[in-house]
């Protein structure tokens, strides 16, 4: 079991990191939250409604996952677009598309461009604004920006910063990235022995780990920043 005993609630508006070594279950978590992966037990609820209560479609239109490796459809560019609003049954927003592209670093590409044939950096970035475009009301982000380079990343973090700012939307975001923690997020889930060991506003875990596991995490963590 990769973990248990894992209880949160989220009842405004956060940008939530979820941090810990590797092997605690952080991405598995989120396929979890994102009906992408099966419980072993418990219950995951959404403004008061049960996951499972409702076609899957319906909870991925307001709880969107973004993977890591992020995978493209078969295609063009423009076809990864579109294609999810046409699922969703969703008129496809070919404005507020560019201005998502742009606002990553990708508006200069080429939408007609084999969707398979473009880098790890800008798959992640199209799978990003592909979700965007559904305007979910939580995103599930799993290491996003970790195929980026700075500039690229400091974009999509202002880009995620300004959608969480202006739509009123929660972000719960995996990442090794102690600094992107710092600066993004309202709040940490730290995940050690198994479970969910630490959930706390951001300074104070930064400043005062609630656990040894914990100092013991943010202390390797500024050692390996340092080298």
């Amino acid at each position: 079991m990769l973990f248990e005993g894992v209880t949160a609630a989220v009842t405004e508006p956060a940008v939530i990191a979820v941090l810990g070594v590797s092997g605690q279950g952080k991405s598995t978590l989120l396929r979890i939250i994102g009906l992408l992966d099966v419980p072993d037990e418990g219950t995951i609820r959404y403004r008061g409604k049960l996951a499972g209560d409702g076609p899957p479609h319906a909870w991925r239109m307001k709880v969107s996952y973004v993977a890591q490796h992020s995978v493209m459809l078969p295609g063009s560019v423009e076809d990864n677009l579109r294609k999810v609003s046409f699922l969703h049954r969703q008129p496809f927003d070919r404005k507020l598309a560019a201005e998502l592209m742009d606002k990553t670093g990708l508006g200069g590409m080429d939408w007609s461009k084999r969707a398979a044939d473009l880098s790890g950096g800008e798959k992640q970035r199209v799978a990003l604004v592909r979700s965007l475009l559904l305007k979910p009301e939580v995103l599930l982000l799993d290491e996003i920006t970790a195929s980026l380079d700075l500039r690229s990343r400091q974009a999509v973090q202002e880009l995620l910063t300004e959608w969480h700012r202006k739509e009123a939307g929660t972000l719960i975001w995996v990442t090794h990235d102690l600094e992107q923690a710092r600066q993004t997020s309202s709040r940490v889930w730290f995940m050690a022995q198994h479970t969910l060991l630490e959930q706390s506003d951001s300074v104070s875990f930064f400043t005062r780990p609630g656990t040894a596991e914990a100092a013991r995490f943010l202390q390797i963590g500024q050692e390996v920043g340092e080298d």
